[in-house]
């Protein structure tokens, strides 16, 4: 599920001009040490999935959530007269894009992708990170394997 999520969610945003999809690994803190990648980049990281038994314990069904770290240049001043406030403050523009675009996504094994929280990590000299936290609602089945006497998962 989280796989098809991951894709599904690399092909909407590049839809919307991300020039980079990847997962999330702290990659602004090492920056200088990783592969370069191009701006506006989102790195996605998936949170805790809750999960609950339905059904004889057969299917289950989760909650859970993912943050997108939309990655962007800093383009100078945003102060209120600033030469420069209204191409610095473009890249508020992506976080709107990205929420009308995944507002309510739905695919295999996942549905109802929502926003939850927002919010700006400043703390970086040249680029901006923008986070948005989005929760989801998953469903899973297991199947019992008479070869294996056990219950699996499909493997999506």
């Amino acid at each position: 599920m989280r796989k098809n999520l991951y894709k599904d969610l690399c092909k909407k945003l590049q839809n919307l001009g991300i020039k980079h999809v990847d997962l999330w690994n702290r990659n602004i803190e090492f920056i200088e040490q990783e592969e370069s990648w191009e701006r506006p980049a989102v790195f996605i990281e998936f949170g805790t999935i809750s999960w609950q038994i339905l059904t004889r314990g057969t299917v289950q069904k989760g909650e859970g959530t993912l943050k997108l770290h939309i990655i962007t240049d800093w383009k100078g001043s945003t102060a209120f007269g600033s030469a420069f406030m209204d191409e610095a403050l473009e890249y508020l523009d992506y976080s709107t894009k990205i929420q009308e675009s995944l507002q309510g996504l739905k695919g295999k094994g996942y549905y109802g992708l929502y926003l939850q929280e927002t919010y700006t990590n400043h703390d970086h000299e040249d680029i901006i990170e923008s986070v948005e936290v989005y929760n989801y609602r998953c469903m899973r089945e297991l199947a019992y394997s008479p070869a294996r006497d056990k219950y699996t998962l499909d493997p999506d």
